[in-house]
């Protein structure tokens, strides 16, 4: 890959992506009516997007909102590479690049991207990074009292070649690398239960969870075993219904806050209308995302999470075509709701929707009953 020396925007993606992910940047760019080109190599974790106006970068990295992209793990606008740093010193000749960068900066982040080949680089980075501080220090150019300032970034494709940029606290990850550090929990029934955590992370940041997620909540888990996701609302005290052909994880049974209804998740009808609906399950995305746009448009839900299994070939598309469905679906009342689309870290072949009726007002609800519908075989976790 040719690393342009003007500026230009950065992503970082999971690697497989990088084709969706600059599809969707050079989109987003030409609805603020700014042309250019991306750059992107298979499997190498990053994409490199040029704007063909000389500044246009710093204006795009401003403009467009980070959490409105799919795959784009953060935006940054960088200001330029050194591809060739000398072993003696490469803290002095990276210094022309970010004092061009600006400052004082808030962080100084050293990344690579999520490939296994970049991996190798984490000694380096992490011997490297005190006499960079040192040196930034020593010219005022790092200051971490003022957490509202912009970060410094130096992405390294290898030991001697590192792009510098700069990330907007309120429009990038705020993640190094764009990868949430979440543990698996000892007690969940299954991995998948990450999906939802890193989900609850990223749309509802600093404690926002708990004020939407507690006692007194309703939700429905639709493909609920073993009941990885519905383990992450047990949690937090949230009543649920599971919805599942599959056997529940006796441990959740065991809280008496699970009410396991065995029936078909398409078929399933919820008596009265409750807080949450989330739902992984293994089935066509067109199918899943025909699921989530009918409870929506028949309110019986107020927040939803769901999965998309996306087909290996067209993902980008696929992705439009389920978001198209679910809009034309709503039709007048598509404006009623926000919805927005996130591939995350613990996502694989899919990406996560996430689904909340503006000006919602989350109240307690009595929990579903029971539904009669006859039960028949469902894909699960």
């Amino acid at each position: 890959m040719e690393h342009p020396q003007s500026d230009s925007l950065l992503l970082y993606c999971r690697p497989g992506f990088e084709d969706e992910c600059a599809k969707e940047i050079a989109a987003a760019a030409r609805q603020h009516e700014v042309a250019g080109h991306a750059r992107a190599k298979p499997n190498a974790g990053y994409v490199e997007f040029v704007p063909d106006e000389p500044g246009a970068a710093a204006q795009l990295s401003r403009s467009i909102r980070w959490r409105k992209l799919v795959f784009a793990r953060t935006l940054l606008h960088a200001i330029g590479w050194q591809r060739a740093l000398p072993t003696g010193d490469r803290v002095a000749a990276l210094l022309p690049l970010i004092e061009r960068a600006g400052g004082p900066f808030s962080a100084v982040w050293l990344e690579t991207a999520d490939t296994n080949e970049a991996k190798e680089l984490s000694a380096f980075c992490r011997k490297f990074e005190g006499p960079l501080l040192a040196a930034l220090r020593a010219r005022g150019l790092v200051d971490a009292t003022q957490g509202n300032r912009p970060r410094l970034h130096l992405f390294f494709t290898g030991s001697a070649a590192a792009c510098i940029a700069v990330g907007s606290p309120g429009n990038a990850s705020p993640w190094p690398m764009g990868i949430p550090r979440l543990r698996m929990p000892g007690g969940a029934p299954s991995r998948s239960t990450s999906k939802l955590a890193e989900a609850l992370l990223h749309w509802l940041p600093d404690g926002e969870d708990r004020r939407q997620l507690h006692a007194g909540v309703t939700a429905v888990d639709l493909g609920a075993a073993p009941g990885g996701w519905t383990w992450q609302l047990v949690q937090r005290d949230v009543q649920v219904t599971a919805v599942d052909n599959g056997p529940m994880d006796p441990g959740l049974m065991a809280t008496g806050l699970v009410d396991h209804e065995r029936a078909d998740a398409f078929r399933f009808r919820p008596r009265l209308p409750v807080g949450w609906m989330v739902c992984d399950i293994v089935e066509q995305p067109k199918r899943v995302a025909a699921l989530v746009a009918e409870w929506l448009a028949r309110g019986w839900c107020e927040r939803c999470v769901f999965n998309l299994k996306l087909p290996m070939k067209q993902r980008h598309a696929e992705l439009e075509r389920c978001r198209a469905l679910i809009d034309d679906t709503l039709g007048r009342s598509r404006s009623d709701w926000r919805i927005e689309f996130r591939h995350l870290y613990h996502d694989r072949e899919e990406v996560t929707g996430y689904a909340v009726k503006e000006n919602n007002r989350l109240a307690a609800a009595r929990p579903a009953r029971k539904n009669r519908s006859a039960p028949s075989d469902q894909a699960r976790k």
